[in-house]
């Protein structure tokens, strides 16, 4: 199952928005409280709702569960953001890939708090991709892993929770052999893609992989 998980945040048109939405075809709905609403601008249905719906107006989720809507209702009191709680959900109902929009801008503090859930440990077996405008996150760990695109767009290596070691890279301008990428200096940031896919081997540690369409 593919899910398209809205979140309560910023959700931006886009060049990369596009392609994940072109790609996926009918996948789950998901959204996060007032999420919702940012589906409805990108005209998806809502099918299924998680949170303390502190942030979706009564009267829309009414809405919302009158067309066939699953609700799924949060205490208010909780550890868990309702972002943290969907994706929890997505494991628990075995999904295989989710894209999230509407998980960046707004609060830099959610923001910031919305990308260290993709290194949620029972996230490591599932693909999790944050997209907005012309952009995406992903997490990476130990392995091999494929970055398609196109040649001249941007991507950006950042080590997430500390050093990520034995990095190699190929097809990007900048290339890392056997490297480590330490937590503060800003290295990683902005190489580019020379042919329609690269890939980065990552030996240990984990990083953060933004990919922009074009330069950023």
């Amino acid at each position: 199952m593919q899910v398209l998980l809205f979140a309560n945040g910023e959700a931006n048109h886009g060049g990369m928005v596009r392609r994940v939405l072109d790609a996926l075809g009918s996948p789950h709905i998901l959204c996060a409280d007032g999420g919702a609403l940012n589906a409805l601008k990108f005209g998806c249905a809502p099918q299924t709702l998680i949170g303390d719906f502190d942030s979706l107006p009564a009267k829309a989720l009414a809405e919302f569960a009158a067309a066939g809507a699953e609700v799924i209702r949060c205490p208010a009191d909780k550890d868990e953001t309702d972002l943290e709680l969907a994706l929890q959900l997505c494991v628990e109902r075995r999904a295989g890939a989710v894209y999230i929009l509407g998980g960046l801008g707004g609060r830099f503090d959610q923001t910031l708090a919305n990308v260290q859930l993709l290194a949620l440990p029972e996230l490591a077996g599932l693909a999790v991709e944050m997209v907005d405008g012309e952009q995406s996150i992903r997490l990476l760990r130990p392995g091999r892993h494929a970055v398609k695109g196109a040649a001249g767009d941007t991507i950006s290596l950042i080590p997430l929770g500390g050093a990520a070691h034995g990095i190699t890279t190929t097809a990007l301008k900048y290339p890392l052999c056997d490297e480590t990428l330490a937590l503060g200096p800003a290295r990683g940031i902005s190489n580019v893609m020379e042919a329609e896919s690269a890939q980065i081997a990552l030996g240990g540690g984990l990083l953060l992989l933004v990919h922009t369409i074009g330069r950023a």
